[in-house]
């Protein structure tokens, strides 16, 4: 991964998003030498974003299972027959 100073954000930061948005490759941002931000490409940020989604989903699902918050198959078909019809 490459890292960048923020002075470089500010003065070439057009170059950087080109690159970025080209090689879809994060580039940390560096502030008085400490890691400050991470700059994404819009598809990379939203890729990420749906993976956390269904991370969180399988986590519930796996709380619910140990909760003994469970149904069976024919119990979910007939609660999810609402929605669906």
């Amino acid at each position: 991964m490459k890292t960048e100073l923020v002075t470089t954000l500010k003065r070439q930061a057009t170059r950087l998003i080109a690159e970025i948005q080209e090689d879809r490759k994060p580039v940390l941002i560096t502030e008085h030498g400490r890691p400050a931000v991470y700059l994404i490409d819009v598809q990379t940020f939203d890729d990420q974003q749906d993976r956390i989604r269904i991370l969180e989903g399988i986590a519930r699902g796996e709380r619910a299972a140990q909760e003994k918050r469970i149904v069976t198959h024919a119990q979910a078909k007939k609660r999810m027959k609402r929605w669906i019809a």
